[in-house]
């Protein structure tokens, strides 16, 4: 039975270019091939956004309906936030978002900003000393944290900063031996085992940065990192948002319309190409979300969403029966629930949410979707604890 907890969605209105990846629960398949109905936590989800571009005053939090997906606003204040560049919870303690220095975002210094969430209410509340300044030639743009952790990473640039952060206070603080050197990345993902970081890589040819994380958080480049990406039809084929299922690794390739998959050496973290890979999507693939077995891009130049099966063995990608799905206006964001069973999807006009066929992976429109904010956000998922277990 679900919970009769509401969950919560936090949003901030304005436009942006592309977003982390949503996690979406692991699920299991039925004797027929479909995913059961999962047993959800009793505690409320909350889906934080945060806009690219647009100077912004408050939160705004959205309450989502555990059966239905429908979203009910609720208004949250909340410090000014000017721009930002991508947005992760640590724990579901934390919430951190990036300020970068790049088009769209006002003249300043690059800050990473911080906010305790209420466990109660899910509000969030700036930490004490935030934002946290960082050299004035860093360029923050996606985070990514440990499972189970206090890490958080934050891709900057040709480097990654790496924090360990203060289970009390927030406070982030650079780990020994941070910045780490990369390539140019936008987009981070963590493995769910906690071992490994992977990052798209935009320098050319394009691929797969891959990084082991000690017990200390301190990051180490994988033998035979980046890895490259077979079958290229570009230069570079500018890879963006990335997203790690503990067996795979798929980035999408915003140049060349395209997704491809990596096997992972649960040793290692060396990673091998996904037989078939890359995988046809549509034009400009820049987002990626994950739901149960299925995986979900955002075309921005097509207005739709392409859907693919992965194959759990494989990891080959199969397109959904009725991919590409309509979208309601251009720009790119996604994020499904913890319980893979809704994806949402920030736009230009507001914010539609999908329930997501457990058999199929289809996606038809949910009801009670928000076109009250304006501007597509970067988003990510908080799954709080039951309150009997806080």
């Amino acid at each position: 039975m679900r919970s009769a907890h509401k969950p919560y969605l936090l949003a901030l209105g304005g436009m942006a270019l592309v977003a982390l990846a949503g996690c979406g629960g692991a699920g299991d398949r039925s004797p027929g091939g479909c995913f059961a109905d999962p047993i959800l936590p009793s505690g409320r989800e909350v889906l934080c956004g945060i806009a690219d571009t647009a100077f912004l005053t408050e939160f705004i939090a959205l309450t989502i309906d555990p059966g239905t997906g429908a979203l009910t606003r609720l208004p949250v204040e909340v410090p000014p936030i000017l721009c930002s560049g991508g947005i992760v919870a640590v724990g579901v303690q934390f919430l951190y978002i990036s300020l970068p220095l790049t088009e769209g975002c006002p003249p300043g210094v690059p800050e990473i900003f911080g906010f305790a969430l209420d466990q109660t209410t899910g509000a969030p509340t700036a930490l004490a000393g935030s934002p946290f300044s960082l050299p004035s030639d860093a360029s923050p743009h996606g985070l990514a944290a440990v499972p189970n952790s206090h890490f958080l990473y934050v891709a900057d640039g040709s480097r990654i900063d790496a924090f360990a952060v203060d289970s009390v206070t927030g406070v982030p603080t650079a780990i020994a031996g941070s910045p780490f050197a990369s390539g140019e990345s936008l987009q981070l993902a963590v493995d769910p085992s906690g071992k490994f970081l992977y990052a798209s890589d935009d320098d050319p040819p394009g691929g797969v940065l891959a990084f082991t994380i000690d017990s200390g958080g301190a990051l180490t480049s994988v033998p035979g990192s980046p890895f490259t990406i077979p079958g290229q039809t570009v230069p570079n084929s500018r890879p963006t948002g990335i997203v790690d299922t503990g067996r795979f690794v798929y980035t999408a390739l915003t140049a060349s319309n395209q997704i491809a998959g990596f096997s992972i050496d649960s040793g290692t973290g060396a990673l091998a190409p996904v037989a078939g890979s890359p995988f046809p999507a549509g034009s400009l693939p820049a987002v990626l979300a994950m739901a149960n077995s299925f995986l979900y891009a955002v075309n921005e130049h097509d207005g739709s969403i392409s859907g693919y099966g992965i194959n759990s063995v494989t990891g080959v990608l199969t397109p959904l029966r009725g991919s590409p799905f309509a979208r309601l206006s251009s720009s790119a964001t996604l994020a499904a629930d913890t319980s893979g069973k809704f994806l949402y999807d920030s736009t230009t006009v507001g914010i539609q949410g999908y329930s997501i066929d457990a058999c199929t992976g289809a996606l038809t429109a949910a009801p009670g979707s928000s076109g009250s904010i304006d501007g597509s956000l970067w988003m990510t998922v908080v799954q709080f604890p039951s309150p009997a277990a806080q």
